[in-house]
């Protein structure tokens, strides 16, 4: 007999209205959105303690439109509010998205967070839970991740990470934000999210519902999950010259991006044969 978690049960049942926007050169890629696997989406939120909203509009809008033109071109998506989400699907492949359906449910989550605390988050929370719950983040985000932390961070700087006009600046705060949110949901249940976001929803702030529901402050929090990491470069120095220590970090991350490379082109042989199979139906 199978048996569900309680997460897919909350899930069940659970609707989504969906509408997607787009102009006629990506018909394409609106169809994949709209067949994107909602069940799935709701089980992930409802594990990290979240509903899933229950309208969302997401819009596809080419690099060629003066909206993409304004935004970074590291911007995959933005979500507004508890409803709209904008996706520029020409810049679908940088960390921290592997998909298109990756950008969507990802800024799903933005969507769930904002409705369901009906008030302020910090933006690496936003950022730490949407990767988390979206697909988490594999061999090339913890690879990158070795770097970021060994600049030793203070939960302070991931604001001005995030804010900063560059784009390694940028993944760097999305990699310490993921691990963060991942080493909260391992210690404290991974519903810890949720339970947060509830507690703001209350009138609580954000620092004091963090203390009230992991017992400590997010600084703390911070300093022991980016510690794991930088323990486990600690002990590399002891084996190697600083010149074989740069190499091995290189060799690493070499070997991580082609890992990333060959799973983006599973997907995408993935999803084409799915095309093919549509355009076959009669």
């Amino acid at each position: 007999m199978l048996l569900m978690t309680p997460a897919a049960v909350a899930a069940q049942g659970v609707r989504m209205e969906l509408t997607v926007e787009a102009a006629p050169a990506l018909d394409a890629l609106a169809d994949r959105v709209r067949r994107i696997d909602r069940e799935s989406l709701a089980t992930r939120l409802a594990e990290a303690g979240l509903n899933m909203p229950p309208a969302v509009m997401v819009e596809l809008i080419t690099d060629d439109d003066p909206r993409a033109r304004a935004m970074p071109t590291w911007i995959v998506g933005v979500a507004f509010g508890q409803r709209n989400v904008v996706i520029f699907p020409a810049r679908v492949g940088p960390y921290p998205y592997e998909s298109l359906e990756s950008v969507v449910s990802h800024e799903v989550v933005h969507l769930a967070l904002t409705a369901q605390a009906d008030g302020p988050l910090p933006r690496w929370f936003h950022e730490g839970v949407a990767t988390s719950v979206e697909q988490g983040w594999g061999l090339s985000g913890q690879a990158r991740l070795v770097f970021a932390t060994v600049a030793n961070p203070i939960l302070a700087d991931l604001g001005r990470l995030f804010q900063s006009n560059s784009e390694q600046e940028n993944v760097n705060a999305y990699l310490l934000a993921a691990a963060l949110v991942a080493d909260i949901r391992e210690r404290h249940g991974a519903n810890a999210p949720g339970r947060i976001v509830d507690q703001v929803a209350q009138g609580t702030p954000f620092p004091r519902a963090f203390l009230l529901q992991t017992g400590e402050t997010p600084e703390q929090a911070a300093t022991r999950a980016w510690e794991r990491y930088r323990r486990w470069t600690n002990w590399i120095p002891v084996l190697a010259s600083g010149s074989a220590l740069w190499i091995g970090i290189l060799t690493l991350s070499c070997v991580a991006f082609l890992a990333t490379l060959r799973r983006r082109a599973r997907l995408r042989r993935h999803w084409d044969s799915l095309e093919d199979d549509w355009d076959a139906e009669p």
